[in-house]
């Protein structure tokens, strides 16, 4: 007896067929059972064969293969469908397969003209990242230069590669740049690195030089010295970061030690000659009593024994200098302007004296700024002071004495 299925069959000695457009062939044989078992079991293969078929439908669809994956799947599938020992419609099953032939080729094309998109875009990054490089070999931006082509080394990693002869050629400039720049780089810091080895060498020296002074007490000299070392400091540049701060401690520390023990020791003599400063406004009240003159040779004994007593008197304040020594010549100086007048109006001879008073106060004007020279190269501030306002005075004097020589001439 034969037992009969649309798409197959099975005969009397349980061999089960299949019919195909070509006709029937054998796909197998179910002895242990019934024919309608047999049937159910070469169609259960088919409806496994139909669920495989619908399950890479769906994976061909949704684009999670590869187009050439696809292809592959789509031919070994239609081979067991085509060789497959099962029951059904094979024939719907293989259309069904070759169905998504067109749909592989539509999705080749997408993917192709997707790939050549990022190509492009891959190749107009990588020439831009190639670019912005090359600039930076060219530049001196040494420390954020070396960041920024780390990240620009990054990005081109994570850009596809273009086809191989211009991705070749761009990594070999891209390549070319990042050395020429490292190149630089190191040979700059190298250079800083012997400029600030040279500067520290420089800067122990001054700060070694600037401790030995800190205990000195010719405070002129010594404070011309120091100028000299903080313009050699500036000029040295900069040492390694933490030797230099270093450094500049000692110097610093060396220099305020100095100077303090100066201002202290100015402060210490101020107030030792502030007894010679009351001392002096007192004769500044007598020889201001002088003027204005009545009896000249009177005034002029009285401020000859008042002009003894002031230089007797010693050293004023520093700050009271100015004022004391301006006041005791202004007197001096009414005096002798009366001395001058009374000069012209009672004898011509004076013409004479009145040049050898102008000869012997340039004499001495010329003896003072010689002093007042050597002074200052020696930095002796003390001393400087002094010979300016000696200086100043002989002048009001030198001035005087020019007009009373003119007004013989």
């Amino acid at each position: 007896m034969v037992t009969s299925h649309q798409w197959g069959r099975v005969d009397d000695d349980g061999t089960v067929y299949v019919r195909t457009a070509d006709g029937e062939r054998p796909v197998g044989q179910y002895p242990e059972g019934t024919p309608a078992e047999a049937l159910k079991f070469f169609t259960e293969r088919f409806d496994a064969l139909a669920f495989e078929v619908e399950l890479l439908e769906k994976r061909v669809q949704s684009g999670v293969m590869s187009p050439d994956e696809a292809t592959a799947s789509v031919r070994t599938v239609r081979t067991q469908v085509e060789e497959a020992h099962a029951v059904g419609d094979l024939a719907a099953l293989v259309a069904r397969l070759d169905a998504l032939g067109p749909v592989l080729e539509v999705q080749r094309e997408a993917r192709k003209a997707e790939r050549a998109q990022r190509s492009a875009e891959s190749r107009a990054s990588k020439e831009r990242i190639v670019t912005e490089a090359e600039q930076l070999a060219e530049g001196s931006d040494w420390r954020n230069g070396a960041n920024r082509m780390r990240e620009l080394l990054d990005e081109w990693k994570a850009l596809p590669r273009i086809d191989r002869s211009s991705d070749d050629a761009l990594w070999r400039r891209f390549s070319t740049a990042r050395t020429a720049y490292t190149r630089r780089r190191k040979a700059h810091f190298a250079e800083q690195h012997e400029k600030r080895d040279t500067a520290r060498v420089v800067k122990e020296r001054l700060a070694a030089e600037a401790e030995e002074l800190a205990t000195s007490t010719e405070w002129g000299p010594t404070a011309g010295r120091y100028r000299d070392l903080m313009r050699q400091w500036k000029a040295a540049g900069p040492a390694p970061r933490d030797v230099d701060d270093a450094l500049w401690k000692r110097f610093r520390g060396a220099q305020d030690a100095f100077f303090g023990a100066r201002d202290a020791a100015a402060a210490e003599q101020d107030q030792e000659f502030a007894a010679n400063a009351q001392v002096k406004e007192q004769l500044l009240t007598e020889a201001e009593a002088l003027v204005p003159v009545t009896d000249l040779e009177a005034a002029k004994r009285t401020f000859r024994d008042i002009a003894e007593r002031w230089d007797a008197a010693g050293k004023v304040p520093r700050d009271r200098m100015k004022e004391l020594e301006g006041r005791i010549r202004k007197v001096e100086q009414e005096i002798r302007g009366v001395e001058e007048d009374q000069w012209r109006r009672s004898d011509p001879e004076k013409s004479a004296r009145a040049d050898d008073m102008v000869s012997k106060l340039e004499a001495a004007i010329a003896q003072v700024e010689a002093d007042l020279e050597k002074a200052r190269a020696a930095g002796n501030e003390r001393k400087i002071k002094e010979l300016e306002e000696n200086l100043a005075s002989r002048q009001m004097f030198l001035e005087t004495a020019k007009r009373a020589s003119a007004d013989f001439s």
